[in-house]
């Protein structure tokens, strides 16, 4: 469960923001999850949550964005969603580093991201 480590690390740098002169009562923690980080937005969400309570933050919410992913082929020139592999075990869609116009490989644009984007707060 890596949303685990991931949530403590967003939690580390939200306090340490929050704490930084002046003191900041923080709000909402809006994030960016690509879609290629296999980062389940649910179980980051209840995380972060749990991690929050008893500290400076605990009254903040987290807002998830997800990041659809993209791909770019050089040999054919496809730019656009990569081609997902919906038999796969999970039960859920899988994206692929295969282009969906030619079948070679692709390299990913988008989709990696897992960033803070933005910490909505008020002066203490």
């Amino acid at each position: 469960m890596h949303e685990l480590s991931i949530a403590s690390s967003i939690v580390e740098s939200v306090l340490e923001f929050a704490e930084s002169p002046p003191p900041k009562k923080v709000l909402k923690v809006i994030l960016q999850i690509g879609e290629l980080t296999c980062v389940e937005s649910e179980q980051l969400g209840f995380c972060y949550t749990a991690i929050i309570k008893e500290t400076p933050i605990e009254d903040s919410v987290v807002e998830i964005e997800k990041i659809e992913a993209e791909v770019v082929c050089s040999h054919c020139d496809y730019l656009g969603p990569p081609k997902y592999w919906d038999e796969a075990i999970a039960g859920m869609r899988i994206a692929t580093l295969q282009c969906p116009q030619c079948g070679k490989t692709t390299e990913a644009t988008k989709g990696h991201e897992c960033t803070i984007r933005t910490i909505r707060y008020v002066e203490q």
